[in-house]
């Protein structure tokens, strides 16, 4: 029997995803009570309004997020964010080094790494610059394998006490989707499982959130 894991954290009123980025504010556009005027008696609905930066909850980012030519959210590929076979690998390295991935077929998956990270979540420690991240060589062996997307449960797949950001750049370069800010990754490790991570598509974004999912054989 099959069954859905769900892998993204809720998006929820004022919190911090990224640390110096603003929290969603969420709120009312229409009242159910204002509502009732435009229906039949006992008839009502809610309309919500949110505001938020892109890099918000559990996100994708494309290539554009990186580079001024690169496919934007809207002309993501669906084959490259849904229904992709899933390998999930465990790392209790800071810096993910390309090792991790030696023996494991990796072409043309959506490849996961299960840092256990996400335990901070909405605490202090989740953007500490000590997070686990993928080395510059980890990201070059991802592409040279031929990955479809690269997935973490961490803050950033990137170092974040400099500069560069190595990973963002390799495999965005390469057309190659990222994930971030994944959870519940523990029982995906061994696993055989589908991966969908599908934004809406707007035009002119680079990172979007999504609902991340693990379909389980």
């Amino acid at each position: 029997m099959t069954r859905l894991v769900d892998l993204s954290h809720p998006i929820e009123q004022g919190m911090t995803t990224y640390p110096g980025l603003p929290g969603p504010v969420i709120e009312t556009h229409l009242e159910r009570a204002e509502s009732r005027h435009h229906y039949d008696a006992g008839t009502e609905f809610h309309i919500g309004r949110i505001e938020m930066v892109a890099n918000t909850g559990t996100y994708l980012d494309v290539p554009f997020h990186r580079y001024r030519d690169g496919y934007d959210i809207a002309d993501l590929p669906v084959e490259r964010c849904a229904n992709l076979p899933g390998v999930c690998v465990a790392s209790t390295d800071r810096a993910i080094g390309p090792d991790l991935f030696d023996g494991i077929e990796i072409a043309g998956r959506a490849v996961l790494i299960h840092t256990g990270w996400d335990q901070h979540w909405r605490t202090d420690r989740y953007g500490d610059p000590a997070h686990p991240h993928l080395t510059a060589d980890a990201a070059k062996v991802l592409t040279r394998r031929d990955v479809a997307l690269v997935g973490i449960d961490s803050v950033n797949i990137d170092a974040t006490q400099g500069g560069t950001r190595p990973a963002h750049s390799t495999l965005l370069a390469a057309g190659i989707p990222i994930v971030e800010h994944l959870t519940n990754l523990e029982g995906l490790v061994g696993a055989v499982f589908r991966f969908f991570a599908v934004p809406a598509p707007v035009r002119g974004m680079g990172t979007f959130p999504i609902r991340a999912l693990a379909l389980l054989d």
